[in-house]
């Protein structure tokens, strides 16, 4: 007679086998989410394990990104190396690295006997005045519609809207009439004054939207409690949503300063005096009557403000300065 032995079933650690489980399932969840991340691009995960996969990969990146360098600073390159290379070496090699030299002497040529230094000085002025003005309207209206709030407010922004579809050489005329004959008290002209370019760069409905929107986007929360402390709107507009508006503070300055920087027509018309003009006005004026590398080193000058403050301003582009801790809790 046989014996029929029970089954040993053998203990199992349910905790630990749960835990099994729950890696193993972990894992695969994390598994399919790098493969759907990977595979978003045009190359999937699975493929940029291929060496051969990489290294094409990497020589599309090497080429594009010498291409954009090529195209970005070459520009900036070649006048930096032509503004101290003589004429005929320019005409002959543009390419070449001062084959016969390098001819310090462009540049204080440019900057005296061109006089450089004193439309270098104009275009400094007329670039603070427009972008002191800018910023004041487009803070403070930016400021009125999307803190403020009043009830005219919708109208108020659809019509700074609406300026957007004018073209601006459809104003030119009616601008340069208001200039010739503003309307104040007795026979004024504002012709030959910077005045005449400071105030119309004020009135920019880009900076005006793009200054509210990054308002709107400012917690609430902030401005209740401001409130709640007793804060005016004076005091709250300069004490709480301006140190928290650095990024757009930033890109308006900059926006401002190159736009007055490269502007040509609208100086030209209202500063027909050659002695308050800008050097966008002035260099192509006295193209003619210098040598071809005193001009480069002109224009080599020239350059100095607007490649300063790209280097000055690229951090604040990239970054949200002071809205991470502005809400706490």
């Amino acid at each position: 007679m046989t014996t029929t032995r029970p089954p040993v079933f053998e203990q199992v650690d349910a905790p630990r086998a749960a835990g099994g489980l729950r890696g193993v399932f972990g894992r695969r969840r994390a598994d399919r989410r790098s493969d759907d991340h990977g595979d978003r691009g045009v190359v999937s995960a699975a493929e940029r394990r291929n060496p051969s996969v990489r290294l094409g990969l990497s020589g599309v990146h090497l080429v594009l990104f010498t291409g954009l360098v090529v195209a970005g600073l070459g520009p900036l390159l070649w006048l930096a190396k032509a503004a101290v290379t003589p004429t005929q070496d320019t005409l002959r090699q543009p390419l070449a690295l001062w084959p016969n030299g390098i001819d310090w002497a462009n540049l204080p040529q440019a900057w005296n006997d061109v006089h450089i230094d004193q439309f270098f000085w104009n275009t400094i002025v007329i670039a603070a005045g427009s972008w002191a003005s800018q910023l004041v309207v487009a803070t403070t209206a930016g400021y009125a519609l999307s803190v403020l709030r009043p009830r005219y407010a919708p109208i108020l922004n659809g019509a700074i809207l609406a300026t957007m579809f004018i073209p601006a050489v459809v104003l030119l005329v009616p601008l340069y009439l208001t200039i010739v004959n503003p309307p104040l008290p007795g026979d004024v002209s504002l012709l030959n004054n910077y005045l005449a370019v400071w105030l119309p760069a004020a009135a920019n409905a880009f900076n005006i939207l793009l200054v509210k929107r990054f308002f709107d986007a400012l917690p609430r929360e902030v401005f209740e409690a401001a409130r709640t402390d007793g804060a005016g709107p004076f005091r709250l507009f300069w004490s709480i949503v301006l140190p928290m508006s650095k990024p757009i503070l930033g890109v308006v300055s900059v926006f401002a300063i190159i736009a007055a920087w490269k502007d040509f027509l609208w100086p030209m018309l209202v500063l027909p005096d050659p002695a308050v003009q800008p050097l966008s006005v002035r260099l192509p004026a006295v193209q003619q009557s210098i040598e071809l590398d005193v001009f480069l080193a002109a224009l080599a000058i020239s350059t100095l403000i607007p490649v300063a403050l790209f280097l000055l301003f690229q951090g604040v582009f990239l970054r949200s300065a002071g809205l991470g801790g502005a809400v706490k809790g």
